[in-house]
């Protein structure tokens, strides 16, 4: 935030006379400026400039000074802005929410009367909205400079958790813990921040690391805003998934790695995964699984969603937006399943839909390799051919892991895990046989395998038993055989070309070399 406020003073100083400044937080912007308005001195060293705020509904009126206290005629905006030419002294003037009214033919040529007498008189015109205009007036183009008001450092989040507490949660919240609480609001506005941990401390009596739940809850309310981001809820822990044991330790390893204490250490931000698979062997489990694991929040950007054919521009406008969102509220993981899907036929797209695909896949492209913002992107695919070849890249994606068809330990494993969700006592059930059974099969294939036994059984009026489950296994043709060619394919890309996820497999490669 210090380096916008340097930012917002340079310009005012420089004499910039016309300045749209993007931010929700009036309160906190006013009194950025109005710090900025006292620092500086007007010519021949006069008083520092004054402050004036306009609204539509109390006309112009002085910074610190009551709202029915407004300069008389002066509601309109032709007439605020006209005032404004009309005085004399150095002084800043905050317009807010001028946007519906700046193409308007009068209120544009009174912007350009103004901008040309404040020519060596000190005076700038601040338009204050939480939105940019629909379009910028061609007369204005060249006068006008957008800046972006950052939300809350974390710094300035500390300092409100710092307000919250009382002298007890002083001495028992550590510092990590603390980290934790102010990290879960970043993405907030000061208010909100100071809203949410309020209703913390309200609903649990006391602010520690368990309230970090609470506190991502509340961050709902900003995906459901943005439309095209879906916060996905997570109840599943990384023991809920069978094997994969490469890839769990994998991602254990980086469970801290957003942390202070990471980047003090000299570790980089991780930047993404990529998992590639057969399909239902649980590769979109890990992405919730990995959401909790590192207690991050999971969002779930729908490219169906980011399309939108209904005016030039809108759809690139639409992932500029979910990626502005996600990264407010950041640390988080950012989650892209199907991803062959989403950006398949991107690289050249202008015969089917006049390059829309294109320019979608340039953006994410550009905002994957220049992020600053702590966001995982976890990526899944299936059919690795339909990939640009701009995904696969070394430095795109930290790792690339390919999720086999599990073997037989992994399969007694999973059976493990679905029987005990559904029942307490599985000692009657051989896995072993189960597991052998099902050789071919998928996580899915295998949990589906399961509540067919039970609907068998359900509907006789009895308890399911081993034999249900071998029936329903012989019934089904598992996608290992359906579609053979295609998964041996994926295969043979993956043996050179990605870390494979099994801990078996990994060893064995690791030997071989």
């Amino acid at each position: 935030m210090i380096a916008v406020q340097e930012e917002l003073s340079v310009l005012i100083q420089a004499q910039y006379p016309l300045i749209y400044l993007l931010t929700s937080e009036e309160e906190r912007a006013e009194q950025a400026i109005a710090t900025i308005a006292q620092s500086q001195v007007g010519p021949q060293g006069r008083s520092p400039r004054k402050l004036y705020i306009w609204t539509v509904t109390h006309g112009m009126v002085e910074y610190g000074h009551p709202r029915n206290n407004s300069h008389h005629n002066t509601v309109s905006p032709e007439a605020a802005i006209q005032w404004v030419v009309h005085q004399r002294e150095p002084g800043i003037y905050v317009f807010k929410d001028l946007h519906p009214f700046i193409d308007s033919p009068p209120v544009t040529r009174s912007l350009r009367d103004a901008i040309a007498s404040f020519k060596s008189s000190h005076k700038t015109i601040i338009l204050m909205s939480p939105e940019a205009a629909q379009r910028i007036p061609v007369e204005l183009e060249k006068e006008i400079v957008v800046v972006d008001y950052p939300l809350p450092s974390i710094n300035e989040l500390d300092e409100v958790l710092g307000q919250q507490l009382d002298p007890r949660d002083r001495r028992v919240l550590t510092p990590e813990a603390r980290e934790k609480l102010v990290k879960a609001t970043l993405g907030l506005t000061r208010d909100e921040a100071e809203k949410v941990f309020r209703k913390a401390k309200v609903t649990a009596g006391r602010l520690t690391e368990a309230e970090v739940d609470i506190i991502l809850s509340e961050k709902k309310q900003l995906i459901r805003r943005n439309g095209i981001l879906e916060y996905m809820e997570v109840d599943e822990t990384i023991d809920s998934v069978g094997g994969l044991e490469e890839l769990k330790v994998w991602l254990r390893q980086r469970a801290n790695a957003f942390s202070e204490k990471a980047r003090e250490y000299g570790l980089p931000q991780p930047k993404g995964m990529l998992i590639l698979g057969v399909p239902g062997c649980g590769k979109s489990l890990i992405a919730k699984t990995t959401s909790r694991l590192w207690g991050l929040p999971l969002l779930r950007l729908d490219m169906g969603r980011v399309y939108d054919g209904s005016m030039v521009g809108r759809s690139e406008a639409n992932l500029r937006n979910a990626l502005k969102t996600a990264e407010s509220i950041s640390p988080a993981i950012l989650f892209i399943d199907e991803m062959d899907k989403a950006f398949a036929g991107g690289a050249g797209s202008s015969d089917s839909d006049g390059g829309t695909s294109s320019r979608i896949f340039a953006s994410f492209l550009t905002w994957m390799q220049e992020k600053k913002s702590p966001v995982f992107v976890l990526a899944t695919a299936n059919r690795v051919e339909r990939l640009p070849g701009e995904f696969l890249r070394k430095g795109r994606f930290d790792e690339i892991f390919f999720v086999d068809l599990p073997n037989a330990e992994e399969r007694k494993e999973i059976f493990r895990i679905h029987l005990t969700k559904r029942r307490r006592e599985i000692d009657r059930f051989d896995l072993e046989q189960l597991a052998n059974i099902c050789d071919g099969f998928s996580g899915a294939e295998i949990e589906q395998a399961i509540i067919a036994a039970m609907y068998e059984a359900f509907a006789q009026g009895r308890e399911f038993t081993q034999l249900d489950i071998i029936a329903a296994s012989r019934a089904t043709q598992p996608l290992s055989k359906t579609m053979q060619e295609q998964v041996t394919a994926l295969r043979d890309w993956a043996r050179q070309r990605a870390r494979p996820a099994a801990a078996s497999v990994a060893e064995y490669q690791r030997l071989e070399f």
